[in-house]
């Protein structure tokens, strides 16, 4: 009795064994990406998980302050910078995979208005924008550590008219905060990125600051040492492929080949 007991169990956990059904985990892959990448990298995102089966977790802020965070040890498998010197940091800290690092993007630094009927502004050295700005604030990202800011403040003292500015600037967190100070009114102008001025219909452009006035707009992206999962190799590379390609191109983002 005893051993065809033994013999049901066994042939019991056997036929279940086959009953199981396989479950198939996907992968999460964690980006932490300038704040100007949002609305592109949101729609590429997307369809990326849709084609994949996987999920992305996107972290945006001030490419200083993301690179700061995963320096000090926060979970990122890739890093998107908007400038080089930002992933350089992060480089020399050791936490960039050998060879995973490349160039994606260039973008244009922009004066923008507030509201959709705003004037043009000629740029050019010595332009009165401390008379457009009247009692008005200047809204920039933050000048000494977000990319955005760094090159608006660059283009200002080359054009020779950041002392005169200077006191009406408001600094933001990232230049998507920038971006919504001049959208909601608050300030008459700001220093954005295109790409950020075309993904609000509460701004106009009101001029593009000369490129030579200001460091060339490249935005790095990086393998990060955290990255373990072939998701995030399969991530990475698909930033550089076609889906990925009209989603930057639809915002206005230069494509480096």
């Amino acid at each position: 009795m005893r051993l065809q007991l033994r013999h049901l169990v066994q042939a019991t956990l056997v036929a279940s064994a086959f009953l199981v059904p396989t479950v198939a985990w996907a992968d999460d892959v964690v980006v932490f990406a300038a704040a100007s990448l949002k609305t592109a990298l949101d729609d590429f995102a997307g369809k990326w998980e849709a084609d994949t089966g996987n999920s992305v977790t996107i972290s945006y802020a001030g490419s200083g302050q993301l690179a700061r965070q995963i320096m000090q040890g926060a979970p990122a498998d890739i890093f998107i910078s908007a400038n080089p010197e930002w992933m350089d940091e992060v480089e020399k800290a050791g936490l960039v995979k050998d060879g995973e690092r490349r160039d994606i993007l260039g973008n244009a630094l922009v004066l923008i208005a507030h509201g959709r009927d705003g004037g043009k502004v000629d740029i050019e050295p010595g332009f009165d924008l401390a008379g457009l700005l009247g009692d008005g604030k200047l809204a920039m990202a933050l000048v000494n550590s977000v990319p955005a800011g760094q090159y608006g403040k660059a283009a200002l003292e080359a054009l020779g008219v950041w002392e005169q500015v200077a006191p009406s600037v408001a600094q933001a967190d990232n230049v998507r905060a920038a971006l919504r100070l001049v959208s909601v009114g608050e300030a008459p102008y700001g220093i954005v990125y295109r790409t950020d001025a075309a993904a609000d219909d509460d701004v106009t452009i009101a001029g593009t600051f000369p490129e030579n006035t200001h460091p060339p707009i490249i935005y790095p992206a990086a393998v990060l040492t955290e990255a373990k999962d072939a998701a995030d190799a399969t991530f990475y590379k698909a930033l550089s492929g076609d889906v990925a390609r009209a989603s930057f191109e639809a915002q206005g983002f230069k494509v480096l080949d």
